[in-house]
């Protein structure tokens, strides 16, 4: 499978012998011309996805969906918005279960996929490769250009070109801060803490300058360390992937043994004496942004960028071959010629599970109120009885809107006949916001049951019944 004159994965590709860090400077992958017209380059859809994820990414803390905004994390006021469906502490139990049917889809689609989700997703990903670093390649070049760059000396070109680059990175990573406090705090409140003068924000400001830095760091210097080092998806995909797993793989049975192709040497002279279609030009490794040479096999490093794909099927067009000696494909497919994803037992598990996850979550968030109410008996109260013999009971109301619209509703009493007063003239519910209100409930004694009546109250908004409560009714005793 490799070449016994070289080392196979002996080291970090990022570390040298010494531990010092080996700073990567990964080659532009082929496009255009430069890329193979026999197979579709990736690099260019993922630009394409990442435009659209960036877009999203963008407007993501403005886009409101029936009121509620699209994604947010507010972890100070326990308020979390997904896909504008607002959860509340009440709703612990269905943002657990999200996040649990979250966690097994991850696990379905790596055992099927592999890392798809870094390589084509993840936000990490698509600032860096599609943001960053073609930023960097804008102004400081290719990777030869790269390095020749930084071993020069500190000449007026280099200051200028390290000044630009940097003060871009951190006017993005400042913009990416706003962005993630926007996600936290929502859109309408990032608004308002940038159009308000810092000072009146010095904290929230101070948090923002924090964060700016904590990216700056990842993207001009920390990189590809993210990925491989704090983010534990690489080595959670280990225990996930088989030999049936659609990975970034390359094809050894065909590329074996590799050998750069020798001048005059034709295709069928080289496969007679043994040598693969690999030409050992070790441009998969030089495109790779964690430096990794895939002909190893899958590794924790690999996030499925598909650089290498493009790089090799630029070479393979150039050399004669067909493309394909590094694609998505399993060992399985490799080894035994097979073009289909094999749904094996362990992977049908998964796919039930999740699905039975998500059928449970989605009943649950249908069967789920708008609004919740609760009624509780004002403290230190018990009951009065009106000249006319009535029983007034009263009442501490709490509604908790969980929609972005403002709703004005009344209370019905469904199982008795009485008289309901408020505090307030009526009911009004602020979006996202908790609303209280004394309610006073008066009934006669017939309506009553014995010293405690059970009481079934319904809340009216816009002629519709949106929920309902009951409650205890307190009176002397007898139902006459």
């Amino acid at each position: 499978m490799t070449d016994p004159d070289k080392d196979f994965r002996d080291t970090i590709p990022t570390v040298d012998a010494a531990g010092k860090r080996i700073w990567m400077y990964p080659r532009k992958p082929p496009t255009g011309k430069r890329a193979s017209p026999d197979a579709p380059n990736y690099y260019t859809l993922r630009t394409w996805l990442s435009w659209v994820l960036l877009v999203i990414l963008v407007t993501g803390p403005f886009i409101k969906i029936g009121g509620n905004p699209l994604l947010m994390m507010n972890i100070v006021e326990r308020k979390f918005s997904i896909f504008g469906i607002m959860f509340w502490p009440q709703d612990f139990y269905l943002f657990a279960l999200a996040m649990i049917t979250g966690f097994m889809m991850i696990v379905f689609f790596t055992a099927a996929w592999g890392r798809i989700w870094c390589g084509w997703l993840c936000p990490q990903t698509v600032l860096m490769e599609m943001v960053f670093r073609k930023i960097e390649y804008l102004i400081e070049g290719d990777a030869r250009d790269q390095k020749a760059l930084n071993k020069q000396e500190w000449t007026q070109d280099k200051i200028i070109k390290k000044c630009i680059k940097h003060g871009v990175f951190f006017l993005l990573s400042f913009g990416v801060a706003n962005l993630l406090l926007g996600y936290v705090i929502g859109g309408d409140a990032l608004i308002d803490l940038i159009t308000d003068s810092p000072t009146e924000h010095a904290k929230g400001f101070f948090a923002l300058l924090l964060f700016t830095g904590l990216f700056y760091g990842i993207f001009a210097r920390f990189r590809e360390q993210a990925c491989t080092f704090v983010c534990p998806y690489g080595r959670f995909q280990s225990v996930l992937i088989d030999e049936n797993s659609l990975v970034v793989a390359y094809d050894y049975v065909r590329g074996e043994k590799r050998a750069r192709k020798v001048k005059g040497e034709t295709w069928e002279e080289r496969l007679s004496i043994g040598k693969g279609d690999c030409v050992d030009c070790d441009l998969c490794v030089a495109v790779c942004p964690t430096g990794i040479d895939i002909r190893n096999g899958t590794q924790m490093e690999c996030v499925n960028c598909t650089n290498c794909i493009d790089a090799c099927n630029s070479v393979m067009h150039k050399v004669g071959r067909d493309p394909g000696l590094i694609r998505y494909a399993s060992m399985d497919q490799i080894e035994k010629k097979t073009s289909k994803l094999r749904l094996t037992p362990r992977l049908k598990t998964y796919g039930i599970i999740m699905t039975a996850l998500f059928l449970l979550l989605s009943g649950l968030l249908i069967a789920r109120k708008s609004v919740t109410m609760d009624l509780l008996r004002v403290r230190g109260t018990y009951y009065q009885v009106m000249p006319d013999g009535q029983i007034t009971n009263f009442y501490e109301g709490r509604f908790l809107n969980k929609t972005g619209r403002e709703m004005d509703g009344s209370l019905e009493l469904l199982n008795a006949e009485g008289q309901m007063l408020y505090s307030d003239q009526h009911l009004y519910m602020h979006p996202q916001e908790e609303a209280e209100s004394i309610i006073v409930i008066t009934l006669p004694r017939d309506q009553l049951t014995g010293t405690e009546t059970k009481l079934k109250l319904g809340l009216v908004v816009d002629g519709k019944r949106i929920n309902t409560t009951t409650t205890t009714f307190l009176a002397p005793g007898g139902g006459s």
